[in-house]
């Protein structure tokens, strides 16, 4: 008997979500944004966040942003994961707020208000994650 494949789990390719994981694919970070307040938002809505309005369009974003708060995980969810690894909230330089991993440091060098940018790693066959690394 064989052991189980390990699996990542995979967030969802929806039709709303779908314009920001083909950026993740080109390596470029698309948000949101409303044409009426002009701001941007994460994650992907159908309407504004900040103002209701309905007109959004997506935009390239500078991936550039800071460490508002992070926890270092040392006992992955199951042997996909591999441990450990920094899961974040990242403030991007345009407002919105993102959680994901902080990648290519030692945890324990990461704090809050550390500088980060955008990196894009794949994530199985056809998913590319943004992930962030320290500047």
């Amino acid at each position: 008997m064989s052991a189980p494949e390990l699996t990542k789990i995979l967030p969802p390719d929806t039709e709303l979500s779908r314009p920001f994981w083909e950026g993740c694919r080109n390596q470029q970070l698309l948000m949101q944004q409303c044409k009426d307040c002009d701001r941007f938002q994460f994650y992907p809505r159908i309407v504004c966040s900040h103002c209701e309005g309905e007109q959004l369009s997506w935009q390239p974003v500078s991936g550039q942003g800071s460490v508002a708060s992070f926890t270092i995980v040392r006992r992955g969810i199951s042997k996909a994961y591999e441990a450990p690894y920094i899961v974040a909230l990242v403030d991007l330089k345009e407002g919105p707020r993102m959680m994901t991993t902080v990648v290519g440091c030692d945890p324990e060098s990461v704090a809050v208000g550390d500088t980060v940018e955008v990196q894009f790693e794949p994530w199985g066959s056809d998913l590319v994650l943004p992930v962030f690394s320290k500047r």
